[in-house]
């Protein structure tokens, strides 16, 4: 007569069981690695869309336009630093009186985080007869209602770099 085994107790029966279950559960909660890559094309192509709506609010002299761009915590450093949705616009107000528009600029390059929050747009500025007087750097924030706001604005005046030594690579 066969002589019948016992079932076997603790972790050798269960134990691979219980194993494979905690990983796949592990596995499933896991949360997704945030990608060290550029995020796709679509948040950089709608930010530069919207510095380049930005920028022809200035073009088509329409103010109201060029506050709705504005964060509502949103800071211009120039010559003085005006802090606030509010603060922008009456400080802008000025530069939308004339008929023409006293410059213009447009968007070179658009950096969008990974977590697709935040984002970077830069480029020349230019006078109205098309030299380039400076350049621009803006922060754009996506707020909680979708749309992308200016959180910062800043203008550099065109340097004579011609002594001066070079930034230093990273690479």
């Amino acid at each position: 007569m066969a002589k019948r085994r016992a079932p076997r107790e603790g972790p050798d029966r269960w134990g691979w069981t219980v194993i494979l279950w905690l990983c796949a559960v592990l596995a499933a909660l896991a949360p997704l690695p945030v990608a060290e890559t550029a995020p796709g094309e679509g948040a950089g192509a709608v930010v530069r869309a919207r510095e380049e709506a930005f920028a022809r609010s200035m073009a088509d002299r329409d103010h109201a336009a060029f506050v709705s761009f504005l964060a509502e915590e949103a800071i211009f450093c120039g010559t003085t630093v005006l802090r606030g949705r509010t603060a922008v616009a009456e400080g802008w107000r000025r530069v939308f009186a004339g008929p023409t528009a006293p410059f213009s600029w447009a968007p070179e390059r658009v950096e969008v985080v990974a977590s697709g929050t935040l984002a970077l747009t830069s480029g020349p500025v230019f006078d109205p007869a098309g030299r380039r007087i400076g350049t621009f750097t803006s922060t754009w924030r996506k707020e909680a209602d979708g749309v992308w706001r200016i959180v910062l604005d800043s203008f550099c005046p065109p340097c004579d770099c011609a002594g001066a030594s070079h930034t230093p690579s990273l690479e």
